[in-house]
């Protein structure tokens, strides 16, 4: 650990204080994740999200729903969703802002969700509609970097091979990508 203590000799500026290791810190655990992304200018964004279902019910993971979701990503075009892995409970996805964005991410993010939950409650006649539901909030990361960008697309696109879902992750029918993202 660090620390920026010395006694002061005469002529000297005041010693820094000591430094404290971060890790060393009792933090209370998050409950929700911080909100926003934040954008500089002039920079790339690209923007790696995890979405859960209400009470990580597993209602995702169908063709029904893979559909649903990719023609809500392909309308709501503020955002543009480039790969994706969609899980029973749980979907990751990369994003980035498409040249007409005129909303932030979190507002698109709350926008296609309920874009969804109306078609999906209209279009697939179920008694559960209750049960097929997003929790309120997402879990997101700027990336900054390609390899940031190859690292989440590799444990994200491993995901159902560690759930046992799929011995091979070509195995794995609701993933894609509806728009190449670069940075």
């Amino acid at each position: 650990m660090n620390t920026w203590h010395s006694q002061k000799r005469e002529g000297e500026a005041p010693a820094e204080p000591n430094r404290v290791n971060p890790m060393s810190i009792n933090r209370p655990i998050r409950k929700r994740p911080a909100g926003g992304v934040h954008e500089e200018r002039n920079k790339a964004v690209l923007v790696f999200t995890t979405i859960c279902s209400k009470d990580r019910r597993p209602w995702l993971a169908n063709p029904t729903v893979h559909q649903l979701l990719r023609t809500v990503w392909s309308e709501a075009g503020h955002w543009l969703v480039g790969r994706y892995v969609v899980m029973p409970d749980h979907l990751h996805l990369f994003a980035a802002p498409s040249f007409q964005r005129k909303t932030s991410f979190n507002a698109w993010m709350q926008f296609w969700k309920s874009q969804f939950t109306k078609r999906f409650r209209r279009e697939v006649p179920t008694e559960a509609h209750q049960s097929h539901l997003w929790q309120s909030f997402q879990w997101d990361r700027r990336l900054r970097s390609v390899e940031s960008y190859d690292e989440k697309w590799d444990y994200v696109v491993h995901n159902p091979v560690r759930h046992n879902l799929v011995a091979d992750v070509a195995d794995w029918p609701f993933q894609g990508e509806i728009h190449e993202l670069r940075f």
